[in-house]
């Protein structure tokens, strides 16, 4: 079982209506936030996992942890706050590339101290990081615990996925990646997230930073480019994507971290020890498959992730 750790929010879409009044906007409200997408892509795609978050008793609480419920992961790990749930206003571009503005101020899912951390059992394998709970207080320095407690005994993933509106100051952005990046063991980002941390920088020479410390490989991926992947043992290579209509990317990284877990959990190989022996072969085929899953949920609206057997 993988324990995906972060935030739950509602992501609201604007709905086309150009000739209706300007004093009404239409909204679709989709449950999502990065690592909650991750624990159904998980379980979507056949994995356990389980999720350690701070959901809201307010109505879009109960019915984000309804949807966990729904799509079976795990509760054990989600505790309550009476606290307001996070809301995500959408815009998606004509690319499909979506632009975000948070509303997120002492909301739940920000709300896990220290005296939240868990006791986890040998079922917990893994444990995966993201997103803006890297950042926010008091639920970063509780994860930098979690995963500092754990990333000797445990496999941990990290994916940046930078948002600046929960968090404009991109230094404390690369502070925090930096903190995490010393725990993780997979390191997986998009272009864009480099971009923005590093500008101007090779990401051949960030992934090599990031290697030299406990991580085994990175994963950059690049959108319509393909993903590329950055390894100890075997050098760096890239794969292309799959060629689809696309009609948002919203949720594409997360179904691609949940298949890049999923590939490792279905051969057993979801543990620290496991990631060295991989041949480059076997990283290949795990690239194929994630990129696969990815480019699915790119014909969809919102973060509709994929099930296995649609792979």
């Amino acid at each position: 079982m993988f324990l995906v750790c972060g935030e739950a929010l509602f992501d609201l879409f604007t709905r086309a209506d150009s000739n209706g009044p300007l004093n009404k906007l239409g909204l679709e409200a989709i449950a999502g936030g990065s690592p909650f997408n991750v624990a159904i892509g998980l379980r979507r795609l056949g994995g356990d996992s389980a999720f350690f978050a701070g959901l809201s008793t307010d109505y879009l609480g109960r019915r984000l942890r309804a949807v966990l419920e729904q799509e079976t992961v795990a509760p054990d790990y989600l505790i309550d706050f009476d606290a307001p749930t996070t809301l995500a206003m959408v815009a998606v571009g004509s690319d499909g590339s979506p632009t975000y503005s948070f509303r997120g101020e002492g909301c739940a899912d920000r709300q896990l101290q220290l005296e939240h951390l868990p006791t986890l059992n040998e079922q917990v394998r893994g444990i995966h990081v993201g997103s803006f709970s890297l950042v926010v207080q008091p639920i970063a320095d509780t994860l930098l615990a979690l995963v500092a407690r754990e990333s000797s005994r445990r496999l941990i993933t990290l994916d940046p996925n930078v948002r600046l509106n929960p968090e404009p100051d991109i230094e404390r952005w690369r502070t925090r990646i930096r903190a995490f990046a010393d725990h993780a063991h997979i390191i997986k980002v998009s272009d864009e997230d480099l971009h923005l941390l590093y500008p101007g920088r090779d990401p051949q020479d960030i992934a090599q930073d990031w290697l030299s410390q406990r991580c085994q490989f990175v994963v950059l991926t690049r959108g319509s480019q393909g993903a590329s992947i950055f390894t100890r043992q075997h050098g760096s290579w890239s794969v292309p994507a799959q060629s689809v209509t696309t009609v948002d990317t919203v949720g594409a990284g997360d179904t691609f971290q949940a298949a890049l877990l999923t590939f490792l959990i279905e051969r057993q190989l979801d543990s620290p020890e496991s990631l060295p022996s991989l041949s480059r072969e076997t990283l290949d085929e795990m690239l194929g498959f994630a990129v696969r899953a990815a480019a699915l949920t790119c014909t969809k609206v919102g973060p509709d992730l994929p099930y296995r057997h649609q792979l």
